[in-house]
């Protein structure tokens, strides 16, 4: 019965109107909780004291490791809806990896200049192409790619099937970048908090980064919803247009 009923309310789903009704009922309160969120989370990061080594630098860890953390995720939501492209066909599936892709570019930019402005002053240099640092500059490229392919064909059902495609085939990037520290020397950290021994970063830390996680996280979904609405208001306009067109060539 349970999963009979989760399969209706994706089948639900894979419906524009009811989609579309979903998401006007669940933005409202998407965005004032990443508002709070946010608020709440940069009160802790700017009330916390510095770091005895680095100083007030750490505090760019509460934008940095969020953005980098969603530039990850936010692939990886694009890989599940290039499957749900490619093999169990859903309607706006296609819809979700094209709206997703412009936000992971922007969280893998921001991941990349937080980066270097954290980098300079604990390494001493703003860039080095080490691993992580690389397979992260990679994955921002193929955000790029991914958006000039989607914006440079006509066809959006060829365009959906090429991008999940190469999507999946991208795919690849996210554990190398995940585990790049520990598969090479790097100036690069290795992982403090997702770990199996537990977080190693102390709890006044871990608190407000968490949070600001929680806020960048939400804010994702935020502006992921809306960018599937803003798609699916879009493609309705465009056929629209060529209907009306269609039609005022028979008129003629």
């Amino acid at each position: 019965m349970t999963e009979s009923l989760a399969i209706r309310k994706f089948s639900d789903l894979a419906n524009p109107t009811r989609f579309l009704a979903i998401a006007e009922r669940v933005l409202p309160w998407l965005a004032g909780l990443c508002c709070l969120l946010f608020a709440l989370g940069l009160t802790l990061a700017f009330t916390t004291e510095g770091d005895y080594q680095q100083g007030d630098t750490v505090r760019i860890m509460y934008i940095h490791v969020p953005a980098a953390w969603l530039s990850m995720m936010c692939y990886s939501v694009m890989a599940l809806s290039a499957l749900g492209t490619l093999v169990w066909r859903h309607p706006l599936a296609d819809v979700s990896h094209k709206a997703a892709a412009p936000l992971g570019a922007a969280f893998t930019l921001v991941a990349l200049v937080t980066g270097s402005l954290w980098g300079k002053p604990m390494w001493g240099t703003w860039w080095v192409w080490d691993a992580r640092l690389t397979s992260v500059f990679i994955l921002f490229l193929m955000y790029l790619g991914l958006i000039a392919l989607n914006r440079a064909m006509d066809d959006p059902s060829r365009a959906a099937r090429v991008s999940a495609v190469l999507i999946l085939v991208g795919f690849v990037n996210i554990p190398i970048i995940k585990f790049s520290v520990d598969w090479w020397n790097t100036l690069h950290q290795p992982a403090s908090v997702i770990r199996m021994g537990g977080p190693t970063i102390d709890a006044e830390f871990l608190r407000p980064l968490i949070v600001m996680a929680l806020a960048f996280t939400l804010l994702f979904f935020t502006l992921h919803i809306m960018a599937i609405r803003n798609e699916i208001w879009r493609r309705r306009v465009a056929t629209q247009r060529r209907m009306a067109a269609r039609l005022a060539g028979r008129g003629d």
